[in-house]
């Protein structure tokens, strides 16, 4: 009989940065990230952690904090529609808070219009457009891809921001 737990969300434990390494190698091709020109190698920063009813890794969401500024870096969820990355993005709001952040932000590229959708209906408005920005960023991390969702071509950067 499985056992059912409540959904818990935490922050990223050292015993968790295999299985997050593995997760993040998996959905991003490498555990580094680019954006803005900067690398960031996502296994190493701060997060949260969503553990389902069955006490497994469900979602992950990696940020890192400049001065008052937070830069969420990455937020991944492994089964889309269940609310994880909802409910990470609410901790995520929550902790900004309570720690003097005024500015979450994040960047994604052009093609990933499921996670502009996903992210305007939570409150996040598009800041600036980066044009040919990905291009440097290849120089950075080759594994990029060149075609991204529907078959768009993966070229510029987009921010978006949270007041908080």
């Amino acid at each position: 009989m499985n056992q059912r737990h409540p959904i818990v969300v935490r922050a990223i434990e050292d015993g968790d940065r295999d299985e997050v390494t593995a997760i993040i190698t998996r959905h991003w091709g490498s555990s580094v990230m680019v954006t803005r020109g900067k690398q960031h190698e996502m296994n190493k920063l701060p997060g949260f952690v969503v553990l389902d009813e069955h006490g497994q890794l469900a979602a992950l969401l990696t940020y890192e904090i400049v001065v008052d500024e937070l830069e969420m870096v990455s937020l991944d969820s492994l089964e889309e529609g269940q609310g994880f990355g909802s409910l990470l993005l609410t901790h995520l709001q929550t902790f900004a808070a309570a720690t003097g952040i005024k500015r979450i932000w994040f960047i994604t590229t052009n093609d990933n219009v499921p996670a502009m959708r996903f992210y305007q209906r939570r409150g996040y408005t598009m800041k600036a457009l980066y044009p040919g920005a990905v291009h440097e960023a290849r120089r950075m991390k080759p594994q990029i891809p060149l075609i991204g969702h529907g078959g768009i071509p993966i070229e510029h950067e987009l921010e978006f921001e949270l007041l908080v």
